[in-house]
């Protein structure tokens, strides 16, 4: 029965394995983009535990948060420390890499896009505000052609909503020389339909960029992969 679970041990340990299948070792002789998630998840959290090795934890890990990366980003070290073999080291290795990851994007030189359309919009803020679990409001400052001049948080709030001053985005807006903007909101909620507070807000923005000159282009409520446009709504005339 010992010879047994010893070999059962050994099968289940990485180090064991041949070293072409050891997540390390491909990822020294192929290079990160050839690993799977799964292994570079692997590689993350080093060791598994005595029945399941770091490879099988990572896949359990992974099959908790739906294989999605974006949806495992999310989680918080409690959540993942619920799963057998992973401590809180490991919990945070993982949400680190993630985070790593997201700047990366987002920090990534390039050049400046053209935000011609809601989708544009999204595109340049998802990775900002879709997984947050706090509602952030903010703008986007762009130029006569469209073309992107700089991103900005306007506010910070709770749960459930948070407060943008007009005055503070017009200012903002006027100091950069944007000659049009679009503002963007997450839901952290996952509700896609806008409230009260936030059409009142939209109107108040029109009203001021028609005011200064400065055209305002959509506003968008972002709740996770998803988003509603108040100009693809016709709500922004």
């Amino acid at each position: 029965m010992g010879s047994e679970t010893n070999s059962e041990d050994k099968r289940l340990s990485i180090p064991n394995w041949d070293k072409g299948d050891r997540p390390r070792e491909r990822m020294m002789a192929m290079g990160a983009k050839a690993l799977s998630d799964a292994e570079l998840v692997a590689i993350l959290i080093r060791a598994g535990t005595p029945s399941r090795s770091a490879l099988e934890v990572a896949r359990e890990i992974l099959a908790a948060a739906g294989n999605d990366l974006n949806a495992l980003a999310t989680s918080t070290p409690t959540e993942l420390m619920k799963r057998p073999g992973v401590g809180e080291a490991k919990a945070l290795s993982i949400l680190a890499a993630l985070e790593l990851g997201q700047r990366r994007r987002a920090t990534a030189p390039r050049e400046r896009p053209r935000i011609a359309t809601s989708a544009h919009v999204f595109e340049e803020l998802r990775h900002k505000i879709a997984d947050l679990h706090l509602e952030e409001f903010w703008m986007l400052m762009l130029d006569r052609g469209l073309r992107l001049i700089d991103s900005k948080r306007i506010s910070i709030g709770g749960v459930h909503g948070t407060v943008a001053d007009p005055k503070v985005i017009f200012r903002k807006a006027l100091e950069a020389g944007a000659s049009c903007i679009a503002v963007a909101h997450n839901h952290p909620s996952g509700q896609l339909r806008p409230s009260e507070e936030d059409i009142r807000l939209t109107k108040k923005l029109m009203e001021g960029g028609r005011f200064l000159d400065i055209i305002v282009q959509d506003h968008i409520i972002i709740a996770g992969e998803n988003y509603y446009s108040f100009a693809d709504n016709g709500q922004m005339s």
